[in-house]
């Protein structure tokens, strides 16, 4: 009698391929426990992108509202990702407490490289826990990086900065290097603005200059314990030395270098608003010939500050 179609396929489905200890591994079994896991990390995958979405459009610019929501849909999906691999490799008939299959397989992945995937992986569960570090906070790294945090992910972090421009961190950095989170607390940071005049300006009349400019920024904070001020902070060769000094809200502070050019155009407005100069760096050229002295004040031109 010939064998059916079915009996080959039930042969097939049932034919050993290898063993791990004492538990043979079969074609249905290892087939099933493929499909099991991948349809489960795909199921948990999908659960956080749509909490992810919904999230964006209830938040809108202000995604650090919900920064707690996202850890939690985060720390969600790795958590069915491992309950649902240790299901599948017990429909296989592994024995997961076997100390040492599972020290040898960790051994061998280390062996291959994978140490720094590792090493992500775990930064990456400590920031999500820790919580010092979230979705829309504001960061300079060790590395010169400096933006927004858009997404903490299982091996990276993708940071935005406010050119547009998507840097991919790896979660390591920020446990082994400094951090600087600038909207990680308090909702406002102090910043300063440095600046000069002439010699024999009234100091009041700067004052008063530097604290209208702060009041006419929109996110400059005035309340009655954080307050913009000016102070004289030294006496350079060619004026003297100020510092705007204002209190900003988060809006200014995450966009540093707009909120200093904001308050440097505001700020010249009202210094020659009041007839207050700005001088230029300059040197007084001495020629001699015989008894003749002439002085010529020449500006200098060696030194330029690149913003």
């Amino acid at each position: 009698m010939t064998p059916s179609p079915s009996s080959y396929l039930s042969d097939a489905w049932g034919l050993p391929l290898f063993s791990l200890g004492s538990s043979p591994v079969t074609v249905g079994g290892l087939v099933t426990a493929l499909a099991f896991v991948v349809g489960l990390w795909w199921i948990a995958s999908l659960a956080e992108r749509t909490v992810q979405k919904v999230i964006e459009r209830r938040a809108g610019a202000e995604p650090w509202k919900y920064a707690g929501m996202l850890m939690l849909s985060r720390l969600l999906r790795y958590a069915v990702w491992v309950v649902g691999t240790l299901v599948g490799l017990n429909y296989l008939g592994i024995d997961l407490s076997s100390i040492a299959l599972l020290g040898s397989a960790l051994a061998v992945g280390l062996g291959f490289g994978l140490q720094h995937v590792v090493s992500n992986f775990v930064s990456g569960i400590i920031i999500l826990l820790e919580r010092s570090l979230k979705v829309g906070d504001f960061v300079e790294l060790e590395s010169g990086v400096r933006g927004h945090v858009r997404e903490i992910a299982m091996r990276y972090t993708r940071v935005s900065s406010n050119d547009a421009l998507d840097v991919v961190v790896p979660n390591s950095e920020f446990i082994n290097g400094r951090v600087v989170n600038w909207t990680l607390d308090d909702a406002y940071r102090r910043m300063h603005i440095p600046f000069g005049v002439a010699y024999g300006t009234p100091k009041e009349r700067v004052r008063e200059a530097g604290i209208a400019a702060a009041k006419s920024v929109p996110g400059v904070v005035e309340n009655e314990h954080k307050q913009s001020t000016v102070w004289l902070i030294g006496y350079g060769d060619n004026a003297m030395d100020y510092e705007l000094v204002i209190w900003a809200d988060r809006a200014l502070t995450t966009r540093p270098a707009a909120t200093h050019a904001a308050l440097m155009w505001a700020l010249d407005d009202e210094l020659h608003r009041r007839g207050i100069e700005i001088p230029f760096p300059q040197r007084d050229l001495h020629i001699r010939s015989g008894t003749l002295d002439v002085r010529m004040a020449a500006p200098d031109l060696g030194a330029a500050t690149e913003l």
